[in-house]
């Protein structure tokens, strides 16, 4: 059996990549028993980038594993939100104009300050600082930045860190705010507590599967998980299931998504990544200040808990931020609803305003 193959367009060393996913394992399990919020994913994550950035080689190479993986499990997490579609769900969607509007205003509100925090650092150049700073869209704003001669090993920095400081500042915060351990480190279930029948199971399957299909092919924004939130919507609100995916399945989820986060850090020099920790620290923190700004303002207009209002602005990525919410257990169609706006409103913004930074 060789050792070396190729996922789609990554090559595989399977000896590293089965001792990374280990690793990851090992990070989540030990999270989970000193209960820290989300403790498989951010586990998952700090393990792996850790030994990612110290440079561990396991199997003779740095951790790695094919982003692919992640692709085939984060439609589980969208069949996961579909299950929130009941008829009062979707009453109470139009009371949240209100936050949807303050959104597009929040998005361009975010950019400017961070751009202007990083550029008064005199440690970067405009074009980077004005595409690391961008408040979502992480693809697509390394790509326009590359194509305008950013940095980019510090843009992709900067753009990674924004989404996983986020998301390992999110739920501590929450911990903190609440005294005790929020979500799945507080017993929170995060799926079906019992496993789904055959027939169950087969409606979950197809949502997942054909959502992500359409999902990708239509072009909607993170196609990959909204198609899947769709088609098990539609599912259950028809009556067809009123299953969820089981506990197991979104815990492996969770670690196959901290330890793909956790990979991208492999061959970062050091020097780079503190330098790069220390500029996105203080880009994430205006974001999520100002973030809980608008929380407290918006949160009796729209009927929605505080909390929930500050998940739904804060920067992280769309299935991370949706793990988040489903752990809490608040709102989370109303969150995902958010962060799928955000990110076409960040990458938007960004198209229109870098324009004017050409010139």
């Amino acid at each position: 059996m060789p050792l070396t193959f190729h996922i789609g367009r990554s090559e595989v060393h399977l000896p590293t990549a089965v001792l990374t996913l280990a690793l990851g394992t090992a990070g989540g399990l030990a999270a989970r028993a000193l209960h820290v919020p989300l403790a498989l994913m951010l586990g998952s994550l700090l393990a792996v980038a850790g030994a990612a950035v110290g440079g561990v080689k396991l199997a003779g190479r740095l951790p790695a594993l094919p982003q692919d993986v992640r692709l085939l499990f984060v439609p589980v997490i969208g069949v996961s939100i579909g299950g929130a579609f009941t008829p009062e769900i979707l009453r109470e969607a139009a009371l949240w104009w209100p936050s949807l509007l303050a959104l597009a205003l929040f998005i361009p509100t975010a950019h400017w300050m961070g751009f202007k925090a990083l550029s008064a650092t005199g440690q970067l150049d405009p074009v980077t600082a004005f595409f690391g700073t961008a408040p979502g869209g992480l693809m697509e704003t390394v790509q326009m930045g590359e194509e305008m001669g950013a940095d980019v090993p510090m843009l992709t920095m900067l753009q990674f860190m924004r989404l996983i400081l986020t998301i390992v500042l999110v739920p501590i915060f929450f911990a903190w705010m609440t005294g005790h351990a929020v979500g799945s480190a507080g017993g929170a279930s995060m799926g079906g507590r019992a496993a789904p029948g055959l027939a169950d199971a087969a409606i979950l399957l197809a949502s997942g599967i054909l959502g992500a299909l359409l999902g990708r092919r239509s072009g909607i924004p993170a196609g990959i998980i909204t198609g899947p939130v769709l088609m098990s919507g539609a599912a259950h609100l028809a009556g067809l299931t009123a299953a969820l995916p089981p506990g197991w399945l979104i815990g492996a989820t969770q670690v196959i998504i901290g330890t793909t986060l956790g990979v991208r850090f492999a061959g970062v020099a050091p020097r780079a990544f503190v330098v790069a920790l220390r500029l996105a620290s203080l880009n994430v923190a205006l974001t999520l200040a100002l973030a809980g700004l608008i929380a407290v303002g918006l949160a009796p207009l729209v009927h929605e808990p505080w909390a929930a209002v500050f998940l739904a602005f804060a920067p992280g990525g769309l299935a991370e931020m949706s793990l988040i919410a489903l752990s809490l257990q608040i709102s989370v169609l109303y969150v995902t609803a958010h962060h799928v706006l955000r990110i076409v409103l960040a990458v938007t913004v960004a198209q229109v305003f870098s324009r004017r930074l050409k010139r």
